[in-house]
């Protein structure tokens, strides 16, 4: 009993001693004792780690987490450098699955070994040198990035929780070592298109506003010789009592000539209804044959022409190539046409085709994307629609406001698109030779653009 009343006696001494001290001396007390701190937090943090310790310290601010913006199966890693890092210094990446209790999350499940996934010399690998833009990095351009992925003898199971360890190396020997736990999953969005999407926004933005702009005022298209022959070449078939010939090319409904093609069609036909002249339209795929006659019919009934129409105006022949092409020189050189409009994609058949229509006398017009046939058409046709002309026919000849307002706005893209490519250029040039970082900042958000 007396010694317990001499502890507490002591105890109540003691601690009046400690509450006088500190109220006479709080400065000093307070001064001493931050010091204190920061000498232990300081010889802790400078102190290597042992090959078992299981987090890096907070001053390297070690991370690993799943993939951002991904379809699972990856992990990336993130940690600061180190004060001096040189190519003597490596780091070595370690992976195995992990314990799914969470008191044991860095330790690896029973069975798992940990396996050597990367090892790499210290003064590489940097977020810098990602591919990702800039509003997606995870960590300041200098820290250390490396994704563990799915592959090369390295498997990631989404949903599995897995430990991965960074060491540090030197003279082969581990000097550090940090390990955490993550779990690798998909996600639902990519956040690195971002640009995309805004990019699609803008455009949509600009196709609606030339549409609007279409519908209260003219825009000016540039003039094309051979849509502005196509009333001359019907107008001449019409004078001479002889058909007209149009072909739809060799291609199928998805590819856009042929779809183009089949526009063009329609308003040819429609002028041809109106002067109710004779259409031939030859095919060589039944599909292509069947919306042929929807639009050609339609064109009729626009044209107040409905009993004008033919079902057999247009028909199919074959789907071989040659054979195609020698039943379509034999019509010309019976019916021999006044006008002949070749239009969608080509292939050998071109020349045969064009050489037979300039050999009747026959106006001819012909519209392609095949660039490897139009000299063949240049050469042989009175006017030729290249490229990107054969897409805006429908456009020209309709002048309707969507049409053309559609038309304006992919023009604006593509001026769009050259300066961006212009700026870009001249920016990269910069960045190289001034060592700058911030024209990547602008590059970053044209990057990828898909």
């Amino acid at each position: 009993m007396t010694a317990r009343l001499r502890n507490k006696d002591l105890m109540g001494i003691f601690n009046q001693y400690i509450t006088r001290y500190c109220n006479c001396e709080r400065v000093l007390f307070n001064y001493f004792a931050a010091m204190a701190i920061k000498l232990v937090l300081a010889i802790a943090f400078s102190s290597p780690l042992p090959a078992s310790a299981a987090d890096l310290t907070a001053g390297h601010d070690f991370r690993i987490f799943d993939t951002p913006s991904d379809a699972g199966g990856s992990l990336t890693i993130i940690w600061a450098p180190i004060e001096s890092e040189s190519p003597d210094l490596r780091y070595q990446v370690l992976l195995g699955e992990a314990l799914k209790e969470p008191l044991a999350a860095e330790l690896p499940a029973p069975g798992s070994a940990m396996k050597v996934v990367a090892d790499f010399p210290a003064n590489s690998h940097y977020v810098r040198d990602a591919k990702g833009p800039w509003w997606t990095r995870p960590a300041p351009r200098d820290f250390h990035q490396f994704d563990v992925k799915s592959g090369r003898g390295v498997e990631l199971k989404n949903g599995v929780p897995y430990v991965v360890t960074v060491a540090l190396l030197k003279d082969g020997e581990r000097q550090e070592a940090w390990s955490a736990r993550a779990i690798p999953e998909p996600n639902w969005i990519n956040w690195n298109q971002t640009n995309n999407a805004l990019l699609v926004l803008l455009f949509g933005a600009v196709i609606l506003g030339s549409i609007m702009w279409a519908k209260r005022h003219d825009i000016f298209l540039r003039r094309i010789p051979g849509l502005d022959a196509v009333d001359e070449a019907i107008g001449r078939a019409t004078e001479l009592g002889k058909p007209i010939l149009y072909l739809t090319g060799a291609g199928d409904m998805s590819e856009p000539s042929t779809i183009a093609a089949a526009v063009i069609l329609g308003r040819v036909s429609k002028r041809v209804a109106a002067y109710e002249t004779e259409l031939m339209v030859p095919h060589r795929d039944p599909i292509v044959m069947a919306v042929c006659q929807e639009i050609t019919k339609q064109s009729y009934l626009e044209a107040g022409k409905p009993d004008a129409f033919k079902e057999d105006s247009n028909f199919f022949i074959t789907t071989d190539q040659f054979s195609y092409t020698a039943a379509v020189d034999g019509i010309m050189l019976r019916k021999k046409p006044a006008a002949n409009f070749f239009m969608g994609s080509y292939f050998a058949e071109a020349l045969l085709l064009t050489e037979t229509g300039a050999s009747t006398g026959a106006i001819q017009i012909a519209g392609t994307d095949s660039d490897h046939q139009l000299p063949f058409f240049v050469t042989t046709c009175d006017y030729t629609l290249i490229g990107e002309e054969l897409y805006a026919a429908s456009a020209y000849l309709s002048r309707e406001p969507v049409q053309v307002g559609t038309l304006r706005g992919q023009d604006i893209g593509k001026g769009f698109i050259l300066v961006m490519l212009t700026l870009g250029t001249v920016l990269a040039t910069v960045g190289v030779l001034f060592q700058a970082d911030w024209p990547v900042f602008i590059l970053d958000l044209f990057k990828d653009v898909k």
